[in-house]
């Protein structure tokens, strides 16, 4: 965020999709040859500022990403800014590449170790040292696309407020937003495969991830201790030269951005259109505020969840997205509501109506695209029911084009 703003003045979204043949649907690694032709630069750029929307490079060439070029608190308005560029960029692909962008957080059948190419351009240093100590030509690094949603803090009392809110909404994210079903034209029984690959990515250096879920901190003094110096001082090994800053190298679910003053959610696996992509971030947001706002929990009720134990509801709404259940009977009361296992999608549906009720204006344009997803489950469930088990690269390629078609019409997919 290039502005210091308080809580809920302004929201960043990003989004990241897949470059690929129009015809074959194979990934594309030409996002730096897109990125040069929509700056008219003789030279690679690594990013485009298209008015309120900017398109920037990823670690990987056949990724391109979306995101406001300044924090806005117009959801509705985001939405239609970015399916506008979505569609300015299917023409430049179309008419110049026969290439399109594809939705969802990973590509069936990709194969990571032929087809990744990391960006070369600019500051490629960062790239190529990640590349030598996490080896990024697997899935969990050139084969998933997420959504990150920034939110604004100004000092620690907002940071410590906001950050414990965020903090125990994470485990229930999955439900919502899983679309990563199928890898190597496969179901391995996990309806969020991308979390299973964020989780081990940097396994080799436990301190960057931790647990997903964030450890209760409340002040930037005590997260510089127990976060960045920690980081910093495991990567030392690998990093002598000081390359990669701790500040980015923090990959927990949710990240705080000192420096720029705001929190960074980035657990939230992309969907098929902007429109279900800022429906989601809409009631993502809105919670958070209303447990702030509105929650019978206090503040050190709420610091006082533990990792673990949220962690593990995580675990179990990764694997099952919104076939799960919230087998912990203490979580609901968090958003008032009774103690009870619950069906995790029952549990969002109550949310919702919180919302509803507290954020009528801001929620309201998104209870249709919402209570579609309520009903019809998360992407990754209505991809595997229209797959109906088979997994063959014929029969992804139909459901994908299908997709992409969704992406282009800004429309949800139902099978």
């Amino acid at each position: 965020m290039t502005t210091r703003l308080h809580l809920f003045q302004g929201f960043g979204i990003e989004l990241e999709y897949m470059i690929v043949d129009l015809e074959t649907l194979q990934v594309r690694p030409i996002a730096d040859e897109l990125l040069k032709f929509a700056a008219g630069s003789n030279e690679y750029v690594e990013d485009f500022v298209n008015g309120p929307i900017t398109w920037s490079n990823e670690l990987v060439l056949h990724v391109i990403e979306l995101k406001c070029t300044q924090p806005t608190p117009d959801l509705w308005k985001l939405q239609e800014d970015i399916h506008a560029n979505v569609i300015l960029i299917n023409k430049i692909l179309k008419d110049r590449f026969n290439a399109c962008l594809m939705p969802t957080a990973a590509h069936p059948w990709m194969n990571p170790q032929k087809d990744a190419f990391l960006w070369p351009h600019g500051n490629s240093q960062v790239y190529e040292k990640y590349n030598a100590i996490f080896n990024c030509s697997g899935h969990g690094w050139s084969n998933l696309q997420s959504m990150h949603i920034n939110l604004p803090f100004y000092d620690n009392q907002e940071f410590a407020s906001l950050h414990a809110a965020a903090r125990l909404v994470l485990p229930i994210l999955p439900a919502l937003a899983a679309s990563s079903p199928i890898l190597d034209l496969t179901h391995q029984g996990v309806d969020d495969q991308r979390l299973i690959f964020y989780q081990n990515n940097q396994k080799r250096i436990p301190s960057i991830t931790g647990k997903i879920i964030p450890e209760a901190i409340t002040s930037r003094k005590r997260y510089r201790e127990e976060i960045y110096d920690k980081i910093a001082e495991d990567i030392k090994p690998f990093d002598p030269d000081g390359i990669l800053n701790p500040v980015w190298l923090n990959s927990r679910g949710i990240i705080a951005r000192f420096d720029r003053g705001s929190i960074e959610i980035r657990i939230i696996d992309l969907q098929e259109c902007p429109k279900a992509d800022l429906a989601i971030a809409a009631l993502v947001i809105h919670t958070i505020k209303f447990l702030m706002a509105h929650s019978s929990k206090s503040l050190e009720e709420q610091i006082g969840w533990k990792t673990l134990d949220l962690y593990k509801i995580l675990m179990d709404v990764v694997e099952k997205s919104s076939n799960a259940m919230v087998n912990q009977p203490k979580y609901p009361e968090v958003f008032n509501l009774p103690s009870a296992k619950i069906p995790v999608m029952e549990l969002w549906s109550k949310i919702l109506d919180q919302c509803l009720k507290h954020y009528p204006n801001q929620m309201g344009p998104w209870e249709e695209t919402l209570r579609s997803i309520f009903k019809s489950g998360s992407l990754s469930r209505r991809i595997l029911a229209s797959a109906d088990g088979q997994y063959s690269q014929e029969n992804l390629k139909l459901i994908y084009r299908e997709l992409s078609d969704n992406l282009s019409e800004n429309e949800l997919f139902m099978p």
